[in-house]
């Protein structure tokens, strides 16, 4: 199933499924010994999965319409601080939660659920095809390239005129885990990155924010000559044009969910199950691949909530799964989805 995101205006509200034996193909996860949970369960937080999560959901309600689930795409650091503050069930992020975020330190277990590139999209008419190694994107994003003919970017773009348009930098205007993993990427990947790696950055003078992954996408669209980072989902959505990136071998990679499954299958998994396919190796892996978590509490205090939080991740795990791509989101390589179900069920009994 294809959610048309252009319909759900950043929240998402339906009725969920509540898994039987049947229903996860057999799968031993479900509460209630198999019984429908009703009720309904809250999440917030990142917006660079909402394509997902809203398929997901609508999916989901086709079963059992008595489990409400609802997602509000607000940006990782909003889901992380409302999470703090028990004002959700689970929160959606795309950066692991540091000191300040709001959750306490063994009160969550991260759950990874799918993958995407955060794609380099910019408004060039009639230029298509750019290529940009990782020290000139640097160097564009922390304003030191100014001009789309700039040297640098010639160098790399043998064929093409590039005109001499000013760039305009777009960037989240809210607090991002996709701004982290792009930072993150630019600061590990380059030795000229100046600006650090965090969900919040100070961009240079003249740039401009956009709210959420769709409102990147809306700057960029309407400014000539703009670059900003925006997921798979939102940029195919949007019809934008994406750069080709420069990967740890050396090769000009295009975004695409062959190019993350690649990366991903490089990624070594920490015990919490976090990992960073981050310029990863292998001559077709794209550099700038981003995971995505739910975070689910390791103590509830409504047992039923509790029991709705674990029928909804559990679907996402499995059935779920089966829609990641036609959304344009990769799915989880077997061994981590298989991680991801044990963690839920022992942190979940």
């Amino acid at each position: 199933m294809k959610l048309n995101r252009r319909t759900v205006f950043g929240t998402i509200t339906a009725g969920a499924l509540a898994l039987s034996m049947a229903a996860c193909g057999g799968s031993d996860d479900e509460a209630g010994d198999g019984e429908m949970v009703s009720g309904e369960i809250t999440g917030s937080g990142a917006s660079f999965p909402d394509a997902f999560y809203a398929a997901a959901i609508e999916a989901y309600a086709e079963v059992n319409p008595d489990l409400v689930v609802t997602y509000s795409a607000d940006g990782s650091s909003a889901g992380k601080e409302a999470f703090g503050q028990n004002l959700n069930d689970f929160a959606g992020t795309d950066s692991l939660v540091g000191e300040g975020d709001g959750p306490e330190d063994g009160s969550f277990q991260y759950i990874p659920t799918v993958a995407a590139p955060i794609t380099v999209a910019y408004n060039l008419p009639g230029v298509e095809g750019i290529q940009i190694d990782q020290e000139t994107l640097a160097g564009i994003f922390q304003g030191d390239i100014t001009a789309w003919n700039d040297p640098a970017l010639v160098a790399t773009n043998e064929g093409l005129t590039l005109p001499d348009t000013p760039i305009t930098i777009a960037h989240r205007s809210d607090g991002s885990g996709t701004t982290k993993n792009f930072s993150t990427f630019l600061d590990e990947a380059t030795d000229t990155w100046t600006l650090g790696a965090s969900d919040e950055i100070e961009w240079p003078e003249g740039s401009i924010g956009g709210e959420k992954n769709t409102g990147v996408a809306t700057v960029i669209t309407q400014t000539e000559g703009a670059i900003g980072y925006v997921d798979l989902a939102d940029a195919v959505e949007t019809q934008l044009v994406t750069a080709a990136i420069e990967n740890a071998e050396g090769a000009f990679i295009q975004p695409s969910l062959e190019a993350s499954t690649a990366a991903l299958e490089g990624a070594e998994v920490a015990e919490d199950l976090s990992y960073n396919p981050l310029d990863a190796a292998g001559a077709e892996s794209y550099p700038i691949v981003a995971p995505t978590y739910l975070l689910i509490r390791t103590e509830y205090e409504d047992e039923n909530v509790a029991a709705g939080v674990k029928e909804f991740v559990n679907y996402l795990l499995t059935d779920g799964q089966d829609i990641a791509e036609e959304n344009n989101f990769a799915p989880l390589p077997e061994e981590l989805r298989t991680q991801a179900l044990d963690a839920l069920n022992e942190t979940i009994a």
